[in-house]
């Protein structure tokens, strides 16, 4: 179960060392679990120290055991498994295991600091000398495919998949463009949010074009922060205050290329096999979600992850969210309520497990699921070859 939760400060360009913030989100999430840092006997992170490009990674785990003197049973940090989900995944599977009691999971970004007054860079271009002035090294693997032709970034890969989605069922920017809406729309609920103001179908098509058929606002927002959560065994639930949210089901499965471009299916990527496989875990459905936390690095992938979970069938994203009801925090699948990546920043995938815990327990404010109580809650990270998701409930 997931005892206690914490977060940093969350903003663009704030200046901060990783550690610092990594320090801030640890120690809150551990008062929130209602436990000391003696008492913490595990750690997880992803994607481990050093990977990436700048402000990616965030402080290994053994920067943080350092800072925070724990002593540990286990530990974990490393970048394989399914997607950003594989840190919490792990830190559950040892707790299961007895290997730890309280797991302390956390993901660090400063990437937006990083970036200071100039452009993004694309998935680990900073070491490879793009845009630096460097001589980038000879390319091997999948990239020599795509960097020569200047696809530097996700942005341009999975373009290619939202493309063909477009193609072969009939999607719509205009469709896919609600996802972008609905996340601002939230974000404005979300004091935490970087970008709160309003915002138009006008306003989205007037955005520049990143690469077709992402709008600027289709592409997540780099900022600084970390999430932290505590992984406890499940009888530590009465000594907390508040409800805690139980891990019922993961989904890890990847039965397909691990690749960007070779997947059987460009359409559904390696989501599809991550959502079949969260649903062979539990008795529940797709109908019992009462939220929903999806991954929104670009907004089809958000589309792609409706579908892998089976909340509508294959290719049917762009009619079940055209207008925007569905997905809205009344409507009957209330899709990325604290405003996704897209607009309350790219805290990479942590923070819709942040998001989910809150609205599990009854305490996200302005912007808390109206006229029920959350029971069920899924949470999804990751696109292209890697994937993950986890279907969370309540417990009083």
């Amino acid at each position: 179960m997931i005892s206690g939760i914490g977060q940093s400060a969350v903003g663009r360009r704030l200046g901060r060392g990783g550690l610092d913030l990594t320090i801030d989100a640890s120690l809150a999430a551990v008062a929130d679990a209602g436990i000391t840092l003696a008492e913490v006997d595990g750690l997880a992170t992803y994607p481990g120290g050093g990977m990436g490009g700048p402000g990616f990674a965030g402080p290994g785990s053994p920067e943080v055991q350092e800072a925070l003197r724990l002593k540990l049973n286990w530990h974990s940090g490393g970048i394989e498994g399914a997607a950003q989900m594989a840190a919490v995944h792990n830190a559950v599977l040892a707790v299961g295991a007895g290997l730890a009691r309280h797991v302390l999971v956390y993901r660090t970004v400063t990437e937006s600091s990083e970036q200071g007054t100039g452009g993004r860079q694309g998935i680990g271009m900073g070491g490879l000398g793009m845009g630096g002035g460097g001589k980038a090294p000879k390319m091997g693997g999948s990239f020599q495919w795509n960097i020569p032709f200047r696809a530097y970034s996700a942005a341009n890969w999975l373009a290619l998949n939202a493309q063909r989605h477009f193609h072969e069922f009939g999607t719509t920017p205009e469709q896919m463009a609600m996802i972008a809406i609905n996340a601002r729309r939230n974000a404005g609920l979300n004091p935490q949010a970087v970008y709160r103001d309003p915002m138009t179908l006008d306003d989205y098509f007037a955005s520049r074009m990143i690469t077709t058929p992402f709008h600027l606002f289709d592409c997540d927002a780099p900022v600084d922060g970390s999430t932290a959560l505590v992984v406890s065994a499940v009888g530590h639930a009465p000594n907390v205050d508040h409800p805690v949210a139980r891990v019922d089901a993961i989904g890890s499965a990847l039965r397909g290329r691990p690749s960007w471009d070779q997947y059987d299916d460009l359409t559904t990527m390696a989501a599809r096999d991550a959502g079949a496989h969260l649903w062979t875990r539990t008795d529940l459905t797709p109908a019992d979600v009462d939220v929903a936390e999806l991954y929104d690095g670009f907004s089809f992938l958000a589309m792609t992850w409706l579908e892998a979970l089976g909340f509508c069938g294959k290719g049917e994203s762009g009619p079940f969210i055209e207008g925007g009801e569905r997905i809205a925090l009344a409507g009957e699948l209330p899709l990325n309520t604290h405003g996704g990546q897209l607009s309350a920043g790219r805290l990479h995938g942590f923070g819709f497990i942040h998001e989910a815990v809150l609205q599990l327990r009854g305490e996200a404010g302005a912007r808390q699921v109206p006229g029920k109580t959350v029971e069920v809650a899924v949470v999804a990270n990751g696109g292209g070859p890697i994937a993950g998701a986890m279907l969370l409930t309540r417990e009083a």
